[in-house]
């Protein structure tokens, strides 16, 4: 028997960096006011832990779409496994070429592409689609705001998110 309904123990569950950050910050000012002394000291150290953990999990909470989405992902030692239904494959982020979010797909989708390989398609809310956040945010040059921002926007078309240097010509001539 449970207390909370599904929907309350979701939301919860995609926000629980940010409540243990939250709880972490209430002990250090505890300590701070209450008890003094080495204690406040440590409270003053623990409230500078707390708030970049919210940062941390503030960029999580919103990356993570739910679950219930079709296929699984898998993210092992650099290599990102997707199992879908109808198709999957892997694919090594160390020769990740280009990251692109399609967003006018139901569901959206993230579109990844290696070289020599078919570009891999990963539904935003597939299961264990939330391991993608540290497989992405780890590429030189990623930029995750703008990820976030891009993922809660509705474009109409699918855009770049992370494109790896020299990945395409400089220059391309029409003939």
């Amino acid at each position: 028997m449970s207390f909370f309904r599904p929907e309350a123990r979701a939301a919860l569950w995609r926000w629980r960096e940010v409540i243990v950050a939250a709880g972490l910050a209430a002990v250090g000012l505890w300590w701070i006011l209450g008890i003094g002394g080495f204690l406040g000291w440590l409270g003053w150290g623990m409230i500078a832990v707390a708030a970049l953990a919210l940062i941390a999990g503030i960029q999580r909470a919103r990356f993570r779409q739910g679950g219930g989405g079709p296929g699984l992902v898998l993210v092992d030692e650099g290599q990102i496994t997707y199992m879908g239904p109808l198709t999957g494959g892997m694919l090594s982020v160390a020769e990740l070429e280009r990251l692109t979010l399609d967003p006018a797909s139901r569901p959206p989708r993230w579109i990844l592409e290696q070289p020599g390989a078919p570009p891999l398609f990963i539904p935003v809310n597939a299961e264990g689609a939330e391991r993608l956040f540290d497989a992405f945010a780890g590429l030189p040059g990623f930029r995750t705001e703008r990820m976030l921002a891009e993922l809660s926007g509705r474009s109409a078309h699918p855009v770049v998110i992370w494109e790896r240097h020299g990945a395409r010509p400089a220059l391309q001539w029409l003939h």
